[in-house]
């Protein structure tokens, strides 16, 4: 999903995320009412999607493993269970040696592994991710687009990203959509509608 600042991306996902409450319309999930307006009925913790936001949302000082495993615990997973899906799911992510460092002490990169891998780990159904590269330099933005598809990779959720980068529109997702002030004013296939450069500048225009 693409569009300029101000356009409603990240307000779409807080709504589908279940954090705010629609002012009109309404969003269903497997076709039962999730939110009407001003009123959440199902909340976000019972609508099996994870969200990573642009600025992580991680602790300094709590460590990588406990990142990943309040989610699972919070799910109802015994302590021992939700240790051992923890570990699976960080060395998958390249942090099983890290899992008992303070995420404060983590590279920029690292830090983002945790976020996903805490996102991944309850197993959710859709991943909503708001812009998670927006803040990194071109380099460390080809890193993250390689975590992204490794993380693509190990999950069966559906994805809904935001992003300003055409590169990653097309390398990454099936479909894109366009907001402008707040109303969606293009869908189609991601090779279509984020084919170049020059589609993105009249999209952010």
């Amino acid at each position: 999903m693409v569009g300029r600042s101000g356009a409603g991306k990240t307000t779409l996902l807080r709504l589908l995320a279940g954090l705010d409450a629609p002012e009109d319309g309404r969003i269903l999930l497997d076709g039962e009412e999730a939110s009407l307006p001003g009123r959440i009925r199902i909340p976000p913790w019972e609508r099996g999607l994870q969200m990573v936001f642009q600025d992580l949302g991680l602790w300094p000082g709590r460590s990588v493993r406990a990142h990943v495993e309040i989610p699972l615990r919070a799910a109802g997973l015994e302590r021992g269970e939700a240790r051992r899906r923890a570990a699976e799911i960080l060395e998958r992510l390249g942090l099983g040696s890290r899992a008992g460092e303070r995420v404060g002490r983590l590279s920029g990169g690292e830090a983002r592994r945790v976020a996903f891998a805490r996102a991944l780990a309850p197993g959710p159904r859709l991943l909503l991710l708001d812009e998670p590269f927006a803040s990194l330099d071109p380099v460390a933005r080809a890193h993250g687009l390689e975590l992204l598809e490794e993380v693509l990779a190990s999950t069966r959720a559906a994805v809904l990203l935001v992003t300003h980068e055409p590169e990653e529109a097309r390398a990454l997702a099936g479909g894109c959509a366009v907001l402008r002030d707040g109303r969606l004013e293009e869908a189609g296939p991601a090779a279509e509608v984020c084919r170049d450069a020059e589609t993105f500048r009249r999209i952010l225009a």
